[in-house]
């Protein structure tokens, strides 16, 4: 009888929290809907517009640092405001490469979080996540390669060539430390990352034609995948808090 009262307490409580997360994640859709259907697409860069399109990413920021404390500022939520940054630096096409910047400073927080005790419990080696691995450096090797002609001619682009490559470093790094997390959420909002950075880098370097609807697709993945990391990181600490209880 005491198992099966601990067993519908913790049922309970899951419930609960799944509820309590789901309200603290309301402001992070309602900013985000606003995005979409106010400011998309931007015609005129203005404060207004950068403002509306990072509030999400610091909604986001927000919820993990209330749920995981400020220690999450050199993890998740700090690659989060990091990306709020790179979000209103790329509202200017001038500032492209300061934002892509401050991507590069989130995707390296993003990375160290996921080699921290709370995510490497569950990682294991194996064969099957050697060709993972390999695999995604293969693809972040071809998109570069495919990429490659376009940013040389693009202005600027003895700068931009030697930067978008380290920025691919980066965050195929960091899907490669997720996939090593062996995290259902936390892979799925890398590996979406990733998808969302090569639309905007096809657009971006003119690689194909504007769309009408191609920010909205930017846009649509990119808030994916930090609802996705961020959603991760909390039911990792979650986890994690869980495990130390029970080993009391």
């Amino acid at each position: 009888m005491d198992i099966l009262e601990t067993h519908a307490f913790d049922s309970r409580q899951r419930r609960n929290a799944s509820c309590m997360l789901f309200l603290s994640l309301l402001p992070f859709f309602l900013s985000a809907a606003a995005y979409f259907h106010l400011y998309l697409p931007v015609t005129s860069p203005s404060v207004v517009a950068a403002g509306a399109k990072c509030a999400p990413v610091v909604c986001l920021a927000l919820v993990v640092l209330s749920r995981n404390g400020l220690g999450s500022l050199l993890g998740i939520a700090g690659g989060l405001l990091f990306s709020a940054g790179g979000d209103v630096c790329l509202i200017w096409p001038e500032l492209f490469l300061h934002g892509a910047g401050l991507f590069a400073v989130a995707h390296l927080l993003y990375s160290l979080c996921f080699l921290s005790e709370r995510y490497i419990s569950l990682s294991k080696a194996s064969s099957l996540s050697t060709v993972l691995y390999v695999l995604l450096w293969l693809v972040g090797g071809a998109a570069y390669v495919y990429l490659f002609p376009f940013l040389q001619k693009a202005p600027e682009g003895h700068i931009l060539t030697p930067a978008v490559a380290v920025y691919v470093m980066l965050i195929v790094a960091m899907a490669t430390l997720a996939l090593r997390t062996r995290r259902a959420l936390t892979l799925l909002g890398s590996l979406v990352f990733v998808v969302s950075d090569l639309c905007l880098a096809l657009q971006q370097f003119k690689v194909v034609p504007e769309h009408e609807y191609g920010q909205h697709v930017v846009m649509a993945t990119y808030y994916l995948a930090q609802l996705l990391i961020a959603w991760g990181d909390i039911r990792a600490h979650d986890d994690e808090l869980t495990t130390k209880w029970k080993s009391l």
